[in-house]
């Protein structure tokens, strides 16, 4: 007697025979429920691509471990703090940087930038020098040749690798008292830019320039760092090497991941993820009002039926369990329809990258088993649901004429 509603919802789904309307209701039901789930897979696929495309696109800014000052922004004893770093395993490697807002001006034209002076070692911890995509990055030859980000030079025109043409940089001097000439406001310095670096939101108005020119800028002694960005072997221990470098320091230091120094970016996105899963899962219920339809239908075509089973002694819980095997098939049939065609479209974009956000970058897609498990689950809940609902009917709608 237990499987006989399971039986019987499965012939009503299958069966060829029958009301057409029903038949069509029914399998217009499993096509809508197919479209939604299909879509919501897609959606998510692709904000898990763009995930990891923004954790590309600001690797370059953030290594796995920042060191800063606790108070003030110089690190002080900064030789124990590269001892240490030296003598821990789990570090791979490790580089000074001074990072500072300054003022740029080439042929009248000017514009406020982050001037990021790094020592050679940088390009270990974070390969920005892989991203040059016209000149070259700096040789350190040089104090003043610096790396340039794209809409930073477009905006300025300054000419690349040219020996002849140098903007300028101002940096404001702290003080106080009168200012009696133009030395008094701030030091200044020439630079040649020798390479081109594409930027986005994280690396917008960005300059990377050895660090020398940073500490000549704002008259620092030599081997100074407003951080110290850190390169780790396994960057799946970042938490533990946080903690046991913490215990080493002490308190005059703060040490952030690269998750904590991008807090605000992965907020935004995470909120963005969000909203589009709530927009689907609205989506998803609406179309399951297809289902309520046609269980509604079934039940009204399948009325004669009902009243022969009840009266050879079919229990009504089983009836109304019939229905709601019917909603659950059709739930589950769309489902996995669903996300058949979800992945074939994500393969589909994987390969030819036929869908573009512009001429040179394709959505990207990335297919977790995760997404999987929450699609399956979004739309089954809001399915079942309505299934059960629905099929709560009474003997007396049954038997009554």
């Amino acid at each position: 007697m237990k499987n006989i509603a399971f039986y019987i919802a499965s012939r009503y789904l299958l069966a060829k025979k029958g009301s057409t309307a029903v038949t069509f209701i029914t399998w217009l039901a499993v096509g809508a429920m197919t479209v939604a789930v299909a879509a919501m897979f897609v959606i998510i696929s692709v904000f898990s691509g763009l995930e990891d495309l923004n954790k590309d696109l600001i690797s370059n800014l953030h290594a796995d471990l920042t060191i800063k000052s606790a108070s003030g922004k110089t690190i002080k004893d900064l030789p124990k703090i590269t001892s240490v770093l030296k003598n821990n395993k789990e570090i791979n490697y490790f580089s000074r940087v001074i990072e500072e807002k300054v003022y740029i001006n080439y042929n009248g034209k000017g514009d406020i930038a982050y001037l990021r002076g790094v020592d050679s070692a940088y390009i270990k911890v974070n390969p920005i020098d892989k991203n040059v995509f016209y000149g070259s990055y700096p040789g350190f030859e040089y104090s003043n040749e610096v790396l340039m980000e794209n809409s930073l030079d477009n905006r300025l025109s300054i000419p690349v690798g040219s020996s002849t043409d140098y903007a300028t940089i101002f940096m404001p001097k702290p003080g106080t008292g009168i200012i009696n000439n133009e030395e008094d406001i701030y030091n200044k310095k020439d630079i040649l830019v020798t390479g081109i670096f594409p930027g986005n939101d994280q690396l917008d108005n960005y300059i990377v320039s050895p660090i020398e020119l940073t500490e000549e800028l704002l008259n620092l002694p030599k081997k100074s760092a407003y951080q110290i960005v850190i390169k780790l072997k396994n960057p799946e221990n970042t938490d533990s090497v946080k903690q046991n470098l913490i215990s080493s320091l002490g308190k005059d230091i703060e040490i952030k991941t690269k998750e904590e120094e991008n807090a605000a970016f992965w907020k935004m996105i995470n909120t963005e993820k969000l909203f589009i899963y709530l927009i689907f899962a609205l989506v998803i219920f609406i179309t399951t009002f297809n289902l309520a339809g046609a269980i509604i239908i079934l039940q009204l075509d399948k009325k004669e039926q009902a009243k022969s089973l009840i009266s050879l002694g079919f229990p009504l819980s089983h009836l109304r369990r019939t229905y709601f095997y019917t909603g659950v098939l059709i739930v589950t049939l769309g489902v996995i329809t669903g996300l058949i065609l979800g992945t074939a479209l994500c393969y589909f974009q994987l390969y030819t990258e036929f869908f573009r956000a512009n001429e040179a970058l394709p959505f990207p897609v990335k297919i977790v088993g995760k997404n999987y498990f929450i699609v399956a689950l979004t739309a089954s809940i809001f399915g079942f649901a309505i299934s059960w609902f629905f099929s709560k009917i009474s003997k007396d709608y049954i038997t009554k004429n």
